[in-house]
């Protein structure tokens, strides 16, 4: 029987790449499906369970693992055919590269930074022989070679010394244990904020929405545990996170699956989810803790679906229930259900009042639609 089919183990740049593109989905929609496809396998998650996560056809689930196992992070971008024939050599595309990629000051200009229009005009005018290029192709070739204007920025690896030997755990129980393995991991802040409104007003005199306002409600964090076996991802909203909640979900993975066999539980490196009473309670019920390694959680199969359950699940309703109606209004989203603070004149100080008390029960719970 031939192995089924998954991806290659991510490097750390890889990993955080796609975290971004996954979580954030403000990226071509290709490249955001592309990208929980290529996390997804990585992370341990079947290839049906993939194509039932992001609406497509199992064939085309492998075709993206194997093109990103034999391209990298390049399988993400569509490839598209068509158009007139190239009037650029590859010699200039690697003459432009070079030049926006050398700081102008190199370059003999009196320039701190490169812009696209003193771009060209150096290319059309340079020593070793000018290169005519126009601002939109300029702007196309960069882009092509994965060029762009961006200010510099600190980068955050692994340094766990058990990366490697973590990594190798968790791909050992997802591949030979699936129906007895579970990933754990909670996503926020989710805090209620105020929406901005449309009317009809002077110009230049719009309706002001304070900005400074004050989350009465409190700030509540997703807890969700995905069955690596089942495809289901059972969840609820807490306060805050915390060791007393995290023990709270373990105890009811446990007690939704009697009879005492071994099960494995991935989680995030975090200190509220490695704490001595959770160690304990490991022990005591059989359950192998997997932690992910040191700032790598895309290595959780759980993360994969946090993007799509912030957008489809838990995004904002533009048209909401009134207050009166309940928590559990048909067709009202889990982030609206509670009714919001009654506006405050300017200029008064904020009324001390405190968050609603822990609604939530001390279980995870059914998943919620």
């Amino acid at each position: 029987m031939a192995e089924p089919v998954r991806a290659w183990r991510l490097t750390d740049q890889e990993g955080q790449r796609l975290l971004q593109i996954v979580r954030r989905g403000k990226h071509e929609p290709v490249r955001v499906r592309r990208a929980m496809i290529i996390m997804a396998s990585a992370s341990g998650t079947l290839v049906p369970a993939i194509a039932r996560l992001v609406a497509a056809g199992e064939d085309t689930v492998r075709d993206v693992i194997h093109v990103f196992n034999a391209r990298g992070l390049a399988a993400l971008d569509p490839q598209r055919a068509g158009g007139r024939p190239r009037r650029i050599s590859d010699e200039d595309i690697e003459v432009i590269v070079a030049a926006a990629t050398t700081r102008p000051e190199k370059l003999g200009q009196p320039l701190t930074r490169w812009s696209l229009r003193k771009l060209a005009d150096y290319l059309a005018c340079r020593p070793g022989g000018p290169v005519t290029i126009g601002r939109k192709r300029l702007r196309q070739v960069l882009h092509e070679r994965g060029i762009s204007f961006q200010r510099t920025r600190t980068w955050k690896e692994s340094t766990d010394p058990d990366r490697d030997a973590k990594l190798d755990r968790i791909e050992q129980v997802t591949s030979a244990y699936p129906d007895r393995c579970l990933a754990f991991g909670q996503f926020g802040p989710l805090s209620v904020r105020p929406c901005h409104g449309a009317c009809w007003a002077r110009r230049k005199h719009p309706v002001r929405l304070r900005a400074s306002y004050h989350r009465t409600h409190g700030i509540r964090c997703f807890h969700g545990c995905y069955c690596v076996g089942d495809d289901q991802l059972p969840g609820v909203t807490r306060e805050h996170k915390g060791a007393v909640h995290t023990l709270a979900a373990l105890k009811s993975i446990r007690g939704a699956r009697p009879g005492g066999y071994r099960l494995f539980v991935i989680s995030g490196n975090l200190a509220a989810n490695k704490t001595p009473a959770i160690r304990r309670w490991a022990r005591r019920e059989n359950a192998g803790l997997c932690l992910t390694p040191a700032s790598a959680s895309r290595a959780n199969p759980v993360e994969a679906h946090f993007g799509p359950l912030r957008t489809f699940v838990m995004g904002t309703c533009d048209h909401p229930e009134p207050p009166g109606a309940g928590p559990q209004a048909a067709g009202l989203p889990a982030l609206a259900q509670r009714p919001r603070p009654p506006p405050r004149r300017a200029g008064r100080p904020a009324p001390r009042t405190s968050p609603h008390p822990q609604r939530t029960p001390a279980t995870l719970g059914p998943p919620q639609a």
